[in-house]
């Protein structure tokens, strides 16, 4: 399930990015719904365009977390279908944002909900962050307590 959830995040925001490089102008807005539109920008800083020039150091830190999720995977310390899925979103949009950095110097986000433009990357790395710490501070404590209470029949 992590590889498979790894490759679709990152193969969706590659073909979304390549769409919008393609078929869009730098700055190029195309409304979508009220509220919601695709507008072309290109990010060489972090997230919130922090950073702005320096987006290929970022390479560094996804590649460190790769290793860890692939590591901790083949240790089977990757417990649980919301911890699998939760690192395979993150390390996928690490991963799909690298590329860019790599190729470009620069993200190509196109997601724009009037307060910022992201791209499917982003959304999923912050998506696989929830899951995680969903997983780790509220059910696996909850599973914890729930072992350890004296069961009385």
């Amino acid at each position: 399930m992590f590889y498979f959830i790894l490759s679709l995040v990152v193969l969706l925001d590659q073909a979304a990015k390549l769409w919008v490089r393609v078929q869009m102008k730098v700055g190029e807005s195309i409304p979508v719904w009220d509220g919601f539109q695709l507008t072309y920008f290109r990010n060489s800083g972090a997230m919130g365009s922090s950073f702005e020039g320096y987006g290929r150091w970022f390479v560094i830190p996804a590649v460190l977390v790769v290793v860890w999720a692939i590591y901790y995977l083949n240790k089977g310390r990757l417990n649980g279908v919301l911890l699998q899925a939760g690192a395979a979103l993150f390390v996928g949009g690490a991963i799909g944002n690298a590329i860019d950095r790599v190729i470009y110097g620069w993200v190509t986000d196109f997601l724009d909900f009037g307060r910022g433009i992201s791209n499917f990357a982003d959304h999923a790395i912050t998506l696989g962050l929830v899951l995680i710490l969903l997983q780790e501070l509220v059910i696996h404590p909850l599973k914890k307590k729930r072992a350890e209470k004296p069961c009385f029949h």
